[in-house]
């Protein structure tokens, strides 16, 4: 090869790092520089035809297995610093990292040098891809599509990121809108989560996304009213939302109208008289007390102990059904933790009274608080598909949450599941306790780490203690395993294995079952 030649490595793409990485090892294994290598990607300018070695990563001649394996070892930190900076969108990113593990390896005192004009420029490249990975999370704004009957609502955003983020971000997405079907466009780029498994397929353009809808028109109004003038500092919020965002931000239209008007309205919330905060409980009408004696105490957190208090209601000591349905009603009215006064109702638990089996999970979540029934949700719908590989019926489990009301923070028009505190899981402790008065169950499934510290009155590592049976206060057996939601969340390579480890879990269960009346 003579002294001008040049060496072509075209890669799969162009976040392709597991190629690059074993083009790089082969490179070295020959002691080839980094001045007689060219790096491509089918999308960047095809390899110069003239060189005198057209290098593909499946021809075998840049094996690095050619000349043996290589003994090359260095700092985890270069590893992290090279899984970034392929995301950038510099074509010249995969000369950089080669030059740089090639000196790696033949300058030791490279290590050392923070101010290498080499290592800066990577690090700055990598500081730009993280900064354009946190504005994707932070701006990215979904529009809904209605679809034909029995199908979810499809959320749809378009965003613009500079650099190849989209596979890089999109487990973020997953895991955060696990509960809804979603699909992001960008240029070159889009993903799609169908609530089981994330597909990538090629970009798109803005006329791809769908119009404004109605809730939209919502989350502006909101979006105006949170609007603070007192705290209005443009320069911040620019170097926080940069401009160039603005076009595919809807809020970003009241901007400048907003902030023209800051001073005035920051005017006259100064002038303004205090206002008096409205009562967010309406009074319940008391009935009169019963005139039947009173049934003989059932426990510390039996319903007549509970709901005699709020209701003054007759409650019959032999029809657990009835006073599981003055229960239910009570806990609507509940605000004994913040949680209450925004969710749309309560979720009250269901099935048969004296179930031989009694599952508690976490709390309600999205689905679950607007249909006002445990379990109907994504993770309610993997409950299912388990009950039904089990074989057993779920109109003979008594399902419920532990915490009775769904708890949730606002981003932009979607409601995201927030865990609740010790505090709030105690505050409900009362009504699941009477959920378990009144249905005597012979054993509880617990799952999650809040319905486990619930039944059990501790902490409890789920991951350690899944999988056995544990023993509550008074000597009911408690089999302790994961949500369905945390499948939802796990990784899609390892979602079957997941899935089947929870199965056997479940499986241990089955005994109550076979022998219940």
């Amino acid at each position: 090869m003579s002294g001008n030649s040049v060496i072509n490595i075209t890669l799969a793409g162009e976040t392709d790092w597991p190629g690059f990485r074993k083009e790089a090892r082969a490179l070295l294994a020959k002691l080839i520089a980094p001045v007689g290598v060219a790096w491509h990607t089918p999308a960047s300018s095809t390899a110069d035809l003239f060189s005198d070695l057209d290098v593909s990563p499946t021809s075998p001649v840049t094996s690095a297995h050619a000349h043996g394996p290589i003994n090359l070892v260095v700092p985890s930190s270069f590893v992290t610093l090279c899984e970034t900076v392929i995301l950038h969108n510099d074509p010249a990113r995969f000369g950089l990292l080669y030059r740089l593990l090639w000196r790696l390896v033949h300058e030791p005192a490279l290590r050392n040098d923070p101010l290498d004009a080499d290592r800066v420029k990577a690090q700055h490249m990598a500081q730009s891809v993280r900064r354009d990975m946190h504005k994707m999370k932070a701006f990215v704004r979904f529009r809904t599509i209605e679809r034909e009957e029995g199908k979810p609502p499809l959320h749809v955003a378009w965003f613009e990121p500079d650099n190849h983020i989209v596979e890089a971000v999109a487990p973020f997405f997953m895991r955060r809108f696990t509960q809804m079907e979603w699909a992001i466009l960008t240029p070159e780029r889009s993903v799609h989560w169908n609530g089981e498994r994330l597909h990538f397929g090629p970009g798109g353009e803005p006329r791809d996304a769908p119009a404004p809808d109605a809730g939209e028109a919502l989350w502006l109004t909101y979006y105006a009213n949170i609007f603070n003038p007192a705290r209005l500092k443009m320069a911040m919020m620019k170097k926080e939302m940069p401009v160039k965002y603005w076009h595919n931000l809807p809020e970003a239209e009241l901007i400048s109208g907003l902030a023209a008007d800051a001073m005035a309205r920051s005017g006259h919330m100064v002038e303004a008289a205090p206002t008096q905060p409205a009562r967010r409980i309406v009074p319940v009408a008391r009935v009169a007390a019963p005139t039947a004696p009173t049934a003989p105490h059932r426990g510390v957190a039996g319903a007549e102990d509970v709901v005699r208090g709020l209701f003054m209601e007759p409650i019959a000591a032999d029809n657990p059904v009835q006073a599981l349905a003055i229960l239910k009603e009570a806990t609507d009215r509940c605000r004994e933790c913040p949680i209450g006064k925004h969710a749309t109702q309560s979720v009250f638990g269901e099935g048969p009274v004296h179930a031989a089996l009694m599952v508690v999970g976490e709390q309600p979540g999205d689905q679950e608080d607007l249909h006002g029934r445990p379990f109907v949700g994504p993770a309610g719908r993997l409950f299912d598909q388990a009950l039904a590989q089990l074989g057993w019926p779920r109109e003979q489990l008594y399902v419920t949450n532990a915490v009775k009301h769904f708890k949730f923070e606002l981003r932009g028009k979607r409601r995201i599941h927030q865990t609740p505190t010790q505090r709030e899981a105690a505050a409900c402790l009362r009504w699941l306790e009477s959920e378990i008065e009144q249905v005597q169950p012979r054993a509880l499934i617990a799952l999650g780490a809040t319905a486990a510290r619930a039944l059990l009155g501790r902490p409890v590592a789920v991951t350690r203690e899944r999988g056995q049976w544990h023993e509550d206060a008074r000597g009911r057996k408690v089999l302790v395993t994961l949500h369905p939601s945390a499948l939802l969340r796990s990784d899609p390579s390892e979602h079957e294995q997941a899935y089947k480890a929870w199965l056997d879990d479940l499986a241990l269960a089955s005994e109550w079952l076979k022998h219940a009346v």
